[in-house]
């Protein structure tokens, strides 16, 4: 009888052994370039208070995108959508007894109700890596090099990735210079966050039901053609301190019309984006964000950093031909079974093989035939094969076949370990 299998959530990932290959590389060049600039790892739970993102995330993901979960007898609470918010509250909770400045760097699951499509998941892991302390546009610069720096391990160039930088507080600034009102601010920069998923026209008349006059939409279009970014007094110190690192503004450029749709931002704030155009979307995003942790309910502790999902990351360097020889990590040897009576001492020697550090499987059929065992261990890329007869097991020696080399020989036990060690 047939029964039908029950699915995976939707828009979520089953990770066979040959994704996590790809997880796992890409988590080993995270660690080895966050720690490279002095930052350690954390990590928070998946569950949080709902509070703890109310009026402090987008308002597009706190409204349509989130996992709620009602619990009986409790607050509501929330899958985290992103990290940022959980680092606020855990700098919050120790803010006295944290050395500052924090560098601190996490890889984890997080999750959004939306739907599914290219890019775009319900789960996903996402780097996060954020310098919590200084207050400063020296600051704002060292994390652009770190983001930086993060496309350059996964061989990403200058001519296939550009990070697009902004000052949010100067487009506030530019706003409220041409009329729009404290409460209009925050939805037009919402709006312009969305520019490059709507028409022009939509764009204009979105503006007009903000509440703004045709001659305020005329001079938001301006405001986002502006190139100069030494209008900013923050930017154009940021981008001095960057010119201090060799290669760095190579990836980077001015772009108004960078604004990034979480309001706990304050002042630079990035993307970084694919130079093609055909991803369509950004690859990644962050900036500074001053008060998170007030909101939070702790003292003032300023931060900046940026958050990049893997899902994006993969495409990318698919794209680009980035993803080379990966493949799920295999057992050196296989120790073969040849009847049931030489049972116990293969396993023997398949332990001996792992207490030196040698990754061996033990076949755990000893009715199979010799030649099965050794198909398998073809099939599955295991370079070597232990095989031990009655004479080998009379003379305490094993025969290795080597299937790269089709070869084989006849070694003592320690002559085998000194071998498969090397």
């Amino acid at each position: 009888m047939n029964k039908q299998i029950v699915p995976n959530v939707k828009g979520t990932r089953d990770f066979y052994p040959e994704d996590m290959v790809f997880r796992n590389w890409l988590y080993g060049k995270i660690k080895k370039f966050s720690e490279k600039f002095g930052y350690q790892e954390v990590d928070g739970p998946i569950l949080e208070y709902l509070d703890l993102y109310t009026n402090k995330t987008s308002q597009e993901i706190l409204k349509g995108q989130t996992f709620t979960i009602n619990a009986k007898g409790e607050k509501p609470m929330i899958l985290r959508p992103e990290f940022t918010p959980t680092y606020a509250r855990m700098v919050a909770q120790k803010s006295q007894e944290l050395l500052k400045p924090i560098r601190w760097f996490s890889f984890g699951r997080t999750f959004r109700y939306e739907q599914p499509q290219k890019g775009r998941s319900r789960e996903f892991f996402q780097l996060e890596i954020n310098l919590l302390g200084p207050e400063n546009p020296e600051a704002d610069a060292e994390i652009l090099t770190t983001a930086v720096e993060y496309l350059k391990v996964l061989g990403l160039t200058a001519d296939e990735v550009i990070i697009k930088v902004n000052d949010r507080e100067f487009m506030q600034n530019q706003l409220k210079s041409i009329g729009t009102s404290e409460k209009q601010i925050c939805p037009v920069l919402r709006l312009v966050d969305r520019k490059e998923k709507i028409t022009t026209d939509e764009f204009r008349l979105s503006l007009l039901e903000i509440g703004l006059s045709k001659d305020q939409v005329e001079k938001v279009e301006l405001i986002l053609t502006e190139k100069n970014y030494s209008k900013s007094p923050w930017l154009a110190k940021v981008f001095e301190s960057l010119k201090l690192y060799p290669g760095v503004l190579d990836f980077i450029e001015f772009d108004p019309t960078i604004v990034r749709g979480f309001d706990y931002y304050t002042r630079t704030v990035f993307e970084a984006w694919d130079k093609s155009g055909k991803f369509g979307r950004s690859l990644f995003g962050g900036g500074r964000f001053d008060n998170l942790t007030t909101q939070v309910g702790g003292e003032k502790v300023p931060g900046v950093g940026f958050a990049s999902g893997d899902i994006p990351i993969k495409i990318i360097l698919e794209q680009f031909n980035k993803i080379t020889n990966l493949e799920p990590k295999k057992a050196q040897v296989l120790v073969t079974i040849f009847n049931t009576d030489l049972y116990s001492k293969s396993l023997e020697i398949s332990s001996r093989l792992r207490s030196n550090n040698i990754d061996t499987e033990l076949w755990l059929e000893p009715e199979s035939k010799l030649d099965k065992q050794l198909k398998y261990a073809d099939l599955k890329g295991i370079p070597y094969v232990v095989i031990i007869g009655p004479d080998e097991a009379k003379n305490d020696t094993v025969t290795l076949k080597n299937l790269d080399g089709k070869t084989q020989e006849t070694l003592g036990i320690d002559q085998l370990i000194e071998k498969l060690s090397v």
